[in-house]
């Protein structure tokens, strides 16, 4: 009952949809230019650098926040897996924030919301796949790309964590981890499919590209 608990709460904080709300303070919907994407990439390519901050942060800081709630909720009853519980809000976190069912559930591809929960779960974690993030933008420029190396060096850390006793979970605790991890890592190649195609075809945008479609000088 408590990872259902978990999820819900998690999924209630990832209907706050940063981009969107932010775009809609501006008379702006963002789905409806740039890749149709209410997330940080889009927000940024859409109406600018201080909008992609602010929805990073956001759609971050959803998720941090949704396990501090899970912590406080669940610590004394459930101190010994208040970590698994953290990664089961996290995964409402990322369902609520790609699928909002107000907006007919289209929302984001919880790359944000998923370092949010890492940093809920592990701050350690959470540092090394933000460098690696940030390392694969540098070099190559392409932010989906970026985005999925980092879901699979989570996912391989994740699991090297668990299995080195990083994270004080039963076996039975540490395989729902496991399972939740490689689900939020399906997910989210699931919802960059189309940046995947893109990538391999050679026609993928890189960061700081203009792009038809956008608001601001024709992008």
């Amino acid at each position: 009952m408590e990872r259902i608990i978990c999820i819900v709460i998690g999924y209630i904080f990832g209907l706050f949809q940063t981009g969107y709300l932010y775009g809609r303070l501006h008379h702006v919907d963002i789905r409806q230019y740039g890749s149709g994407n209410a997330g940080t990439t889009n927000a940024l390519r859409v109406l600018g650098k201080k909008a992609g901050i602010i929805t990073y942060i956001g759609d971050c800081l959803k998720a941090v926040v949704a396990g501090f709630v899970i912590r406080l909720l669940f610590k004394e009853g459930h101190s010994e897996i208040i970590k698994l519980l953290v990664m089961y809000g996290g995964l409402g976190v990322v369902l609520g924030h790609n699928y909002p069912f107000y907006l007919h559930f289209k929302g984001g591809k919880g790359i944000a919301a998923t370092s949010g929960m890492v940093l809920a779960f592990d701050w350690r974690l959470a540092l090394c796949i933000c460098a690696v993030f940030i390392l694969v933008v540098v070099v190559s420029r392409y932010v989906s790309l970026a985005s999925l190396i980092m879901m699979v060096v989570f996912m391989a850390l994740l699991i090297l964590g668990g299995q080195t006793g990083q994270y004080g979970l039963s076996p039975n605790g540490l395989y729902e981890v496991y399972l939740i991890g490689g689900a939020m890592t399906l997910l989210a190649f699931y919802k960059h499919k189309a940046n995947i195609i893109r990538l391999l075809q050679g026609t993928e945008s890189k960061l700081g590209e203009k792009k038809a479609g956008n608001m601001e000088g024709g992008k």
